[in-house]
């Protein structure tokens, strides 16, 4: 049986690649994400700024197309609807996450669950290929570097057949960051721009006119920061009960997943002060974003609704995830002594 498992899995590595490297990953930087929110008072108007010749990357991502058609969409809305501009941008985000996001996030949830469900496969093909590796090193006298490294080799190749196979790479499920965090970005700027008056639009400072007054309740000036901080708190909150929930439906968080989630913590926890320095109108889109990606997480555990969605049932389901949801955040903050 390994003579034939060994013909249909096993290719011997090469003399001239044992030595060489595997491929290279570096981490793209997430500053930017987090510089985009500037304080009112440290940003030059962008007109002058371009004039000047001294522009820089902010300068360049503020007058960008990506921008300018975000600013010509939220001024068409508040044209189209003539609502005032606290519902336009709650109307806006809405709209963008449902439209956007929630798709890719069903798409993401569709390719994890076929991947998790190849993971019973994967796991019998590494046994029988650790087998067949074990016997190929004897036969031929491996040291153990070179039968590790011709396992590796292998077992990448045999897995990456398998997501061909079943076309669900895992690189597929990242798509949602992609498009996310740079509509997130684009949103936030320019928002900015109509805020401070350094939009290119005809409109140009009756918009930010219209903003200083198109607040409601505590924060009736859309320009202004929020003194009484109740909006950046309350984005804190909801970015922490987002991480809070990811955590609890993990059982055996690997340490990478770990410290992953302790960093995404105190990312949630550093963006109340940052949303403490920009414009009301910014912060409200930031808590209307958090608060959708909140509901669609919640969203997405419905079986009913990962049913219409066509996402692959896996072992982890629940038939009742809320109520679990609820026992282990009870187990984990209220009953704990």
């Amino acid at each position: 049986m390994l003579c034939r498992l060994g013909g249909r899995w096993l290719r011997p590595l090469p003399v001239r690649q044992l030595g060489a490297q595997g491929p290279q990953f570096v981490l793209a930087p997430t500053g930017a994400s987090k510089r985009s929110a500037v304080p009112v008072w440290a940003v030059a108007s962008v007109s002058a700024v371009s004039t000047g010749g001294t522009g820089g990357w902010y300068e360049a991502l503020a007058t960008s197309a990506a921008v300018q058609g975000a600013e010509e969409m939220l001024l068409h809305v508040h044209s189209a609807t003539s609502l005032p501009w606290w519902s336009t941008v709650l109307l806006t985000t809405v709209a963008l996450r449902s439209a956007v996001t929630l798709p890719l996030a069903a798409y993401q949830h569709y390719i994890l669950a076929k991947v998790e469900n190849l993971q019973p496969e994967i796991k019998n093909i590494a046994k029988h290929l650790n087998q067949e590796v074990a016997i190929r090193a004897n036969q031929l006298g491996w040291s153990k570097r070179v039968a590790r490294l011709t396992y590796l080799k292998n077992m990448r190749r045999l897995v990456s057949e398998l997501y061909v196979r079943d076309n669900c790479h895992p690189f597929k499920a990242t798509v949602l960051v992609w498009i996310q965090i740079p509509m997130w970005i684009f949103m936030s700027v320019a928002l900015r721009n109509l805020s401070t008056g350094a939009t290119h639009s005809e409109a140009g400072f009756s918009v930010q006119e219209q903003l200083a007054t198109g607040g409601v309740l505590w924060f009736p000036d859309l320009t202004a920061l929020d003194s009484t901080w109740i909006l950046p708190i309350s984005v804190g909150i909801i970015n922490l009960l987002i991480v809070e929930i990811f955590a609890l439906q993990k059982i055996g968080m690997s340490r990478f997943q770990m410290y992953a989630t302790y960093f995404v913590r105190a990312v949630s926890v550093l963006m109340i002060p940052v949303a403490a320095t920009v414009p009301s109108s910014i912060v409200l889109y930031w808590l209307c974003s958090s608060f959708m990606g909140l509901s669609q997480n919640l969203l997405l555990r419905s079986p009913r609704f990962r049913q219409l969605c066509r996402i692959p049932l896996t072992k982890g389901d629940s038939d009742t995830p809320y109520k679990d949801l609820f026992a282990a955040f009870h187990a984990k903050f209220i009953s704990r002594k």
